[in-house]
């Protein structure tokens, strides 16, 4: 098991503007109906992925409530802690690292009303020391300023038996039309959220991945329709999670 030091650097692929975005909406990350409803939809599909990885890395027993114990677990854009607490249940030992400090301030109280101990720190994985045995970061990719120089900071916190899995929007017409001109412009989720251009299309984020010294071993799709709602399928032209491991 690894285990997190006290050190984090802020790194310089943090956006302050993305960051002071996401800053102002830290009041209402855990109101379902509030400016972050898209991902407490999203975070059913999200636990779902996360855990078929979790056991088929580490021959988990599907029936059980702690697959991750005695394993260390790092979520870098952890917002105010939609993915952190569930990680802390399923027993990991969990570390959060978000750019913005209302983030992480709201995340810290979330935590300590539900009862769960989680290490939030203001900041950027870009060169953080530890590493850990899971590192997740999802729909945090395309928000900063040099994915290349992100997702080497990212590989760098994987522990060698490690495992990493990231989600982030594919570049595709579909993603544009669904996330921006009919998310956005309906204000679904809030106005200037994305920049579609700076969405990676999963080819380009494994090569990247590759250049950090990462293989992936698993792609999926992430699809959404009105009678189903968001649901893990083989189509990755919406949404995409990848996982990988040290090459």
């Amino acid at each position: 098991m690894t285990v997190a030091s006290d050190s984090v650097t802020i790194g310089t692929t943090i956006d302050p503007a993305e960051a002071a975005h996401f800053g102002a909406m830290a009041k209402q990350w855990w109101d379902p109906r509030g400016s972050s409803a898209m991902l407490h939809k999203l975070n059913p599909p999200r636990l779902r992925y996360i855990r078929e990885q979790i056991d088929a890395q580490w021959g988990g027993d599907a029936p059980s409530f702690t697959p991750l114990a005695g394993k260390t677990a790092l979520d870098v854009g952890c917002g105010a802690g939609l993915l952190c607490e569930p990680l802390a249940r399923l027993g990991a030992t969990v570390t959060g690292i978000d750019a913005a400090a209302e983030n992480v301030a709201v995340a810290a109280l979330h935590a300590a009303a539900s009862g769960l101990t989680i290490d939030y720190r203001t900041g950027s994985v870009d060169a953080i020391a530890d590493r850990y045995d899971l590192v997740t970061c999802l729909e945090v990719i395309e928000h900063v300023t040099d994915p290349a120089a992100f997702v080497r900071g990212l590989a760098a916190a994987v522990a060698e038996a490690g495992l990493m899995i990231l989600s982030t929007p594919n570049r595709t017409p579909l993603s544009r039309l669904a996330m921006i001109t009919i998310a956005e412009g309906t204000g679904r989720i809030p106005r200037g959220t994305h920049d579609w251009s700076k969405f990676l299309t999963p080819d380009e984020l494994t090569e990247l991945l590759a250049a950090a010294g990462l293989r992936v071993i698993d792609r999926r799709g992430l699809s959404f329709s009105p009678a189903t709602g968001f649901t893990l399928s083989d189509n990755t032209a919406l949404d995409y999670f990848l996982t990988a491991v040290r090459a």
